[in-house]
């Protein structure tokens, strides 16, 4: 099968609702030679390139009015070496796909985010991440990577090869290049032991490090205008599997967690008023459980609730305070927030721009539900971030441009550089990495 190229312009929306583009022209090319012939020919019109994954990112990172390279036809396992435990994999295979291939081959990633819809590449460039006290980001999971550069040839880099490159391109942005293929390090197949329940607000601050120290995997969602959060700790385990039943497990995921909390988003938007008190019946409303499963059915779960998203990385020692000033600045104002704050962590890596980047991190997300303004909410709770030099994730929403990001990654430079050897024309440039990145 060839790719397609395609002149019509249609408009490509992200999940959120929040960009909108028409681009002069799409390839949805069937091999990298295929992909690396359509950089070239933009390039020769003078054309900028932007390759898109599922759109889950919520700011402008992908949006491009020239070639829109769209991934579908680069997908599936390229190869599997058990004795290195690594997986190659082609950028557009959705994390869903390739967290299903692996179970049946009996391998699994170490950490995954709490969604797989995206693509591989669209997940690691934007440094999609789950929570780990001792595993990092899906980027970080990267042992080699294939892009195709600027000037339409195909590099290969890893920590032996190109390795200038490779601490940069695991999160790329896009700016660097279009990523083809991905070689991630795995393991086999384990199972984990999740234990999720109610706690309050203040006992978690109180017990933070501890819970933090004693937990491979801790996260928790605070609900706004409540003293309640939802924990849930994730830990390696001998078995035996016992998954949640499906009704219950239907019961809660799909029915409380997306269609019950569905209603309440619409509830809340039509009437803001009554938000503190539906937030009360919501915190409430997931009781206490324990289930043993494979990873990708322990770490991710449905989001079928469409919302708008800003999250930051502070320092993990910074986060207790961080979320306390949030709680007051909510409480405070006369904002009334339908969703959870989720809160999450990372061990310290080394990729130029990882928000765990030479430091322990910790992740606070804040969200609306899709439609209803967002900006009063995020402007507030951004001021608080960044007052603890946080980091904006750079698939969701924030305010922050080249000098502020230079101020809080000491490795900015380092990428700046080598964005201006690979793609001195910016041939993969946009808006967005123009504010990010600097012109």
């Amino acid at each position: 099968m060839g790719s397609t190229t395609s002149t019509r312009n249609r408009t490509w929306r992200n999940w959120g609702g929040t960009v909108s583009v028409r681009p002069a022209r799409e390839v949805t090319p069937a091999s990298v030679d295929e992909l690396a012939a359509a950089v070239r020919r933009a390039a020769e019109d003078g054309m900028p390139v932007k390759a898109v994954g599922t759109g889950h990112s919520f700011t402008s990172i992908a949006a491009t009015d020239g070639l829109m390279i769209r991934p579908e036809l680069l997908t599936g396992i390229r190869s599997i070496d058990r004795e290195a435990g690594t997986v190659t994999v082609e950028a557009g295979t959705p994390l869903k796909r390739l967290n299903v291939a692996l179970a049946r081959e009996g391998l699994s990633l170490t950490n995954m985010g709490d969604i797989m819809e995206q693509t591989v590449s669209g997940a690691t460039s934007t440094g999609t991440h789950g929570t780990g006290r001792d595993s990092a980001s899906l980027a970080a999971q990267i042992k080699g990577l294939e892009l195709v550069t600027a000037d339409g040839s195909v590099l290969t880099c890893s920590g032996q090869e190109n390795p200038d490159v490779f601490a940069a391109a695991r999160i790329g942005l896009g700016a660097l290049g279009v990523v083809t293929a991905v070689t991630f390090a795995v393991e086999p197949l384990f199972l984990l032991t999740a234990r999720e329940e109610p706690m309050t607000f203040d006992r978690v601050c109180a017990e933070f490090d501890a819970l933090h120290a004693e937990n491979e995997h801790f996260e928790f969602y605070w609900f706004p205008h409540t003293g309640n959060t939802n924990t849930k700790r994730n830990n390696r385990s001998a078995g035996p599997e016992r998954p949640v039943p499906p009704l219950r497990g239907w019961f809660e995921d799909e029915f409380l967690s997306n269609g019950v909390f569905q209603v309440a988003n619409w509830v809340g938007r039509a009437a803001p008023l009554s938000i503190p008190a539906v937030a009360q019946i919501s915190s409430r409303a997931l009781s206490a459980r324990t289930y043993t499963d494979i990873p990708y059915k322990v770490f991710t779960s449905p989001r079928r609730v469409r919302f708008v998203e800003m999250e930051y990385a502070v320092p993990r020692e910074a986060l207790v305070e961080t979320l306390r000033e949030l709680r007051t600045m909510v409480d405070r104002s006369r904002l009334r927030i339908s969703f959870p704050v989720e809160v999450r962590t990372a061990p310290a890596d080394d990729i130029v721009l990882s928000t765990a980047s030479g430091r322990e991190s910790a992740y606070i997300a804040v969200h609306m539900y899709k439609g209803t303004p967002y900006q009063r909410y995020f402007t507030a709770a951004e001021r608080i971030f960044t007052a603890h030099e946080g980091r904006p994730h750079w698939g969701k929403i924030h305010t922050r441009d080249a000098e502020y990001l230079s101020r809080v990654y000491p490795r900015f430079e380092e990428f700046v550089a080598l964005r201006q050897r690979l793609d001195p024309e910016r041939r993969f440039g946009n808006d967005y990495l123009r504010r990010v990145l600097g012109a």
